[in-house]
């Protein structure tokens, strides 16, 4: 579908979308309670695949049964509460809030992953939300990966270095590049260069400073817990079972990278996306760029949506990134409609579809496409 971005009503767009936030009303108990349900399926995903993990060596169904829980308490419980989904919630404890979310010591207890939550936040919540599709925006597949695309390979090779990638990439890409979002914000802070590299050495060398708070911080402390601590509680029932459950959680990370890719770099990437060289001018602008720049997957129903994490919705999501995850069900209908008001592209397909694209995609099949304000935009008389 052809966009003509210049023709397309931007203040009316603005009005229209800002006018679904206020018919909605304000975030209540009930959506936090939504929330607390989504994070409880979670952790019985969770104890079901380690309950099953000591039975034999990697064991597909536990280490499955992890990554749906770890994904799923990142996705439905970090990532509204770090955008501040619940903040307002009468009643809501202060650890679901953004405040409060994995900060000291419930580091370990809210959020024990790879990546910073710091980082994370500066990251995903301001640079990639109010820069999308932009060249500041950190999540831009394309250039993220652009070393596939130019391999003098033949192209089933680039598919199975892509698929490789998706299998280590929350600690290999997305987590030093959250670091060095963050690392960049406190440079211009103290008014040094910039690093815009995704991928610093710095980082991933222990003997340099920085490199040795990101392991001693974020690497070490995880795979403490997730490959030392976990399995050692089993070695009351022996040391092989002992071991077959560190087999099933090496398994189960591996399966938590794939599940994570697959639901999250697809909603910004593939051949039908926008991406942009200019800056945003405008909510009405702001609004018309996250719909362009974004897809949905299949929607409807709590199951359904817990097990795409809720990011089956990103177009919504995009538009007001602080709303508890209910509430984009209840919006969705209304924003599809408003897309078709406006002539604007109301992506939404499979999963496994998207998937498939953002494959092409980084393996050079296909680009993004590309909006040039100055030129799309009409000239003043």
């Amino acid at each position: 579908m052809a966009i003509d971005y210049a023709s397309v009503d931007q203040k009316q767009l603005e009005i229209d979308i800002s006018n679904i936030k206020k018919n909605i009303g304000k975030p209540t108990y009930e959506d936090y309670k939504h929330m607390r349900k989504l994070e409880t399926w979670a952790r019985l995903f969770t104890v079901a695949g380690y309950s099953m993990a000591w039975i034999f060596p990697l064991n597909i169904l536990g280490a499955m049964f992890i990554a749906i829980g770890s994904v799923g308490r990142w996705t439905c419980v970090t990532h509204p509460v770090m955008h501040g989904a619940y903040d307002k919630v009468k009643g809501a404890p202060r650890n679901y809030t953004r405040k409060g979310f994995a900060r000291g010591y419930r580091r370990i207890l809210d959020w024990n992953d790879w990546i910073s939550p710091e980082a994370w936040e500066y990251e995903h919540n301001i640079m990639h939300h109010y820069s999308l599709g932009e060249k500041d925006d950190p999540d831009n597949v394309e250039l993220n990966l652009e070393q596939i695309r130019h391999y003098k390979v033949p192209m089933f090779v680039k598919y199975l270095v892509a698929f490789i990638t998706s299998l280590t990439w929350k600690f290999t890409m997305y987590s030093p590049s959250c670091q060095n979002a963050l690392n960049n914000l406190q440079l211009r802070k103290a008014g040094k260069e910039e690093n815009f590299s995704c991928y610093r050495k710095d980082v991933f060398n222990p003997f340099k400073e920085e490199g040795f708070h990101f392991w001693f911080k974020l690497y070490l402390p995880y795979a403490g817990v997730k490959f030392m601590l976990i399995p050692a509680l089993f070695l009351p029932f022996g040391t092989d079972v002992a071991l077959t459950v560190l087999g099933t959680s090496v398994l189960a990370e591996l399966f938590i990278n794939l599940y994570s890719f697959v639901l999250i770099l697809p909603n910004h990437s593939a051949e039908d996306i926008y991406r942009f060289e200019e800056p945003a001018h405008g909510k009405g602008e702001f609004y018309l760029r996250q719909i362009l720049g974004s897809v949905n997957y299949k929607t409807g129903g709590d199951l359904n949506d817990f097990a795409h994490g809720w990011l089956n919705y990103q177009v919504e999501h995009h538009l007001f990134p602080n709303l508890p995850l209910s509430q984009y069900q209840k919006m969705q209908p209304v924003v599809k409609e408003i897309c078709a008001k406006h002539g604007l592209p109301y992506r939404q397909e499979s999963v496994f579809k998207r998937v498939k694209m953002t494959m092409d995609l980084i393996v050079g099949k296909t680009k993004l496409l590309v909006i040039k304000r100055a030129e799309e935009m009409p000239k003043a008389a």
